[in-house]
């Protein structure tokens, strides 16, 4: 078995045609989805691209791995998907996005060289690494944004784009009066990206990809991490003016929110991201584009469906398709990403299992509440490896795909830490204030914001659009009490227990007993004679003192 393992960058969950979309065909996606199991209850661990991805990629909460945000770097030694599969026998390959930061201080302090083998992988988030571009090519007064090395800009460069930024000046931008129309600019979405279509991001990284899997010798798991649909929001011909104000639903969002609204709620809500959304033109702008991207994602994952087919690799390799946030688009009066909407926090989850004790499952969905740190003991578990529950806080998914009922979790948990955000400011907040929760149950979604604030809750059942914060209000305090309860039970988690596991401990309790360690006695008797050996029988020499 082999395992190809594609995230995308800020997709929605709710913009596939297999999830329901009413305009946006994913014919691929779609594919993968009848050929195997559609997770509809699917739920990241913090709506933050970096906190997200270490999360997916430890298999363990923000607050466990502690890189909560963008640029946190994840702490040398802490134990990665690849370090699992590696362990298993199974090679782990990194072809994208990772948007990991390495721990450089603690790898100085371990005399940990980025050039070694064991080094590199510290550096890479334990993945062995085929290509890495993080996708974001920015570059402002103070230099670039990213300063690793540009993979895709010097293939853009070799491929006859001559400015000194072709991510910016092509691949995300188009072109108006003879001069750049940026793609950070929201009036520029519905132009067509200044670049041939097969040398644009999303086209060069599936051939990278392909590059990988023709030369592969398995066992390999092979993350496939797009940039894309992500901003800037734009995309090339074909795909620019493939949708237009006619495809653009009506903003999910009501008055009622904007009334007495939670405190760090309303921050957000003023935020720039958010003003430029609650403008309807943006919306018929950005939200074409950002369909035109989807429908470029998966067009490019047909061309690698095809050639896994093609080369015979279709049955002995495992597809998985998920993201690492959404994408509000305007809803809730909001841009971006950060709270935990089902629009941000809830994401797509396909996954595809050639074996035949998934026969019984393919086509299929699954309302069970999973956790993106679900994925890497899936893995592990397809990989042959043992369980590592000491140190992985998800749960394998494959008793889903087997057509199982396992006994499962009764809710899922984000988190977000949005200190350097300037919400933390308006707020007033301390950093370590500037934190929340959520804790939803599959019905009642509870969010607890440090500072002194009052929660947030709302009911999906009779609430769907998730518009009525019941916490205005005293109506709901059993719901509230009851949540929080549940917040306190997985805040009591054993989370750093991670060197000894459950069988480890097992093999050492009594163990310091038949190394001589006897504590406790009054006359032997409480033990067995063979743990007494070494402590009876003739001396062989008296010092004590001897009557005189």
């Amino acid at each position: 078995m082999n395992i190809l393992f594609i995230m995308y960058d800020q997709l929605r969950f709710d913009y596939l045609g297999c999830a329901g979309h009413p305009h946006l065909d994913t014919p691929n996606f779609d594919r993968v989805a009848q050929m195997g199991m559609r997770f509809n209850n699917a739920y990241v661990q913090s709506p933050i691209c970096g906190a997200s991805r270490m999360s997916c990629y430890t298999g363990r909460y923000a607050s466990s791995h502690g890189a909560q945000w963008n640029g946190y770097p994840l702490r040398v030694g802490e134990v990665t998907l690849g370090d699992h599969l590696r362990g298993a026998g199974m090679g782990c390959w990194l072809i994208g996005k990772t948007h990991m930061k390495a721990d450089a201080a603690g790898m100085a302090r371990l005399g940990l060289s980025p050039d070694s083998i064991i080094g590199a992988r510290q550096a890479e988030c334990g993945f062995d690494v085929w290509v890495r571009d993080d996708g974001l090519w920015a570059e402002g007064p103070d230099g670039f944004y990213d300063e690793k090395p540009a993979p895709y800009n010097d293939y853009l460069k070799s491929k006859g784009y001559d400015a000194q930024n072709p991510w910016a000046n092509h691949a995300n931008a188009g072109v108006e009066d003879g001069e750049i129309a940026s793609g950070w600019l929201f009036q520029n979405a519905d132009k067509a990206a200044n670049i041939r279509e097969e040398d644009s991001e999303t086209p060069w990284l599936t051939d990278r990809a392909i590059d990988f899997i023709d030369q592969a010798k398995g066992p390999w798991c092979a993350h496939v991490s797009y940039i894309k649909p992500h901003w800037p929001y734009i995309v090339p011909a074909p795909y620019h003016d493939m949708y237009g104000p006619a495809h653009v639903p009506p903003a999910a969002r009501a008055e009622v929110e904007r009334d007495d609204p939670h405190p760090v709620y309303a921050a957000f809500m003023n935020n720039k991201i958010a003003a430029a959304f609650q403008k309807e033109e943006t919306r018929q702008k950005v939200i074409p584009a950002y369909m035109g991207l989807i429908k470029q994602c998966d067009d490019h994952l047909g061309r690698l469906l095809n050639h896994l087919e093609a080369t015979g690799q279709m049955q002995n390799t495992m597809i998985v398709l998920t993201s690492d946030h959404g994408d509000y688009l305007g809803d809730h009066w909001l841009g971006e990403k950060d709270l935990f909407h089902e629009q941000s926090v809830k994401v797509p989850l396909i996954l595809y299992d050639p074996r035949p004790e998934a026969d019984g499952t393919r086509g299929s969905t699954c309302d069970a509440l999973v956790e993106q740190i679900d994925l890497a003991p899936t893995f592990l578990e397809v990989a042959g490896g043992e369980p590592a529950g000491h140190i992985l806080e998800g749960r394998s998914l494959m008793p889903w795909v087997r057509g199982e009922a396992p006994d499962w979790r009764e809710f899922v948990i984000s988190e977000y830490d949005y200190c350097l955000t300037p919400m933390r400011q308006a707020l007033g907040l301390s950093n370590p204030d500037a934190r929340l929760f959520m804790v939803f149950d599959g019905r009642f979604k509870m969010i607890h914001a440090e500072g002194g604030f009052r929660p947030m809750l709302f009911d999906l059942q009779n609430d769907p659009d998730e518009f009525h914060d019941l916490a205005k209000t005293h109506s709901h305090t059993d719901q509230i009490d009851r949540l929080y309860g549940m917040l306190a039970t997985w805040g009591r988690r054993m989370a750093q227990r991670v060197t000894r596991s459950d069988a480890d401990l097992d093999a050492m309790r009594g163990r310091s007993l038949r190394r001589g360690i006897l504590p406790f006695l009054v006359d032997g008797t409480e033990v067995p004679d063979e743990l007494m050996e070494k402590y009876r029988g003739p001396v062989s020499q008296d010092f004590t003192p001897k009557d005189s």
